[in-house]
Formats: structure tokens, C-alpha cells, sequence
């Protein structure tokens, strides 16, 4: 598989190109399969990771496109596609429910934590004479 790093993705892909905008962390290619389904595979935290070693590019996890008839699993590790084997419906819905959790677990903020009363900050010395100067 070649690359192709770009600003914007082309509204014609060719198949056999990874399309990559660094720009839009985002990388687009036809399905390896041959359907010609568009697969998107956005960059972040809990999707994909994109590496390139200065020749070939490598994209973590696999690419298990569930959605599309043809079902193909795969990956692309260093330009090359290894396919992967095929998922039962219980993977795929054990798959999407992970992703799910890693998303609201990564994208929730943490709660803010209350201080104990006794480990509240005492007032220095400047900000007691302070107080008692405002009356």
C-alpha cells in the first residue's frame, strides 16, 4: 500500500493509497477488500495511532470494518496489509461496547476532589492582618 500525505483527502481515492492529513489527523483509503468503501480512521487518543519510520506507514489497531458488507479485518504495519482473521457478532459488539467505554472514560473529566476541612490551607501571617485590618 502506498501513502500519500496531504492537506486535504482527494474526493476521488485511488485504491492502494493511504491518504493522510497530519492537518486533520485523520487518514482515508479504500477498503483493501475491493468494495471500494471509504474507511476513515481518525487519529487520537481512542482511535487510531499513525507511525512512520521515514518509509512506511503503520496504523494501531487494526482496521475492522463491521459496518460494511464485506466485513474485512486488517492491518497496515509498515505499508504492507496483514489481514487479520474475521470477528463473530459478539466480538464486533464486545469491540464497539470497549470503545465506547474508553471514549466516555478518556473524554470525562475527573470530578474535582473536596479538600478535608482540617487539611485546608492556613492563613499566613499577611493574610490574618489583612482580614483583621478590612473591618
Amino acid at each position: 500500500m502506498q501513502h500519500s500525505f496531504v492537506e486535504f483527502i482527494p474526493d476521488q481515492l485511488q485504491e492502494g493509497i493511504l491518504y493522510i492529513s497530519m492537518e486533520y489527523c485523520t487518514a482515508i483509503h479504500l477498503c483493501v477488500c475491493g468494495c471500494r468503501n471509504k474507511v476513515v480512521t481518525p487519529f487520537s487518543p481512542t482511535d487510531w495511532k499513525m507511525t512512520f519510520d521515514g518509509k512506511g506507514i503503520s496504523l494501531y489497531p487494526s482496521i475492522g470494518n463491521w459496518s460494511f458488507e464485506c466485513k474485512s479485518h486488517y492491518w497496515i504495519k509498515k505499508s504492507k496489509v496483514e489481514w487479520s482473521g474475521s470477528w463473530s457478532d459478539d466480538q464486533i459488539s464486545n469491540g464497539r461496547q470497549a470503545d465506547k467505554v474508553a471514549k466516555e472514560k478518556y473524554y470525562t473529566p475527573e470530578p474535582e476532589k473536596k479538600t478535608p476541612i482540617d487539611a485546608k490551607k492556613k492563613k499566613s501571617l499577611w493574610e490574618w492582618i489583612w482580614e483583621v485590618l478590612k473591618f
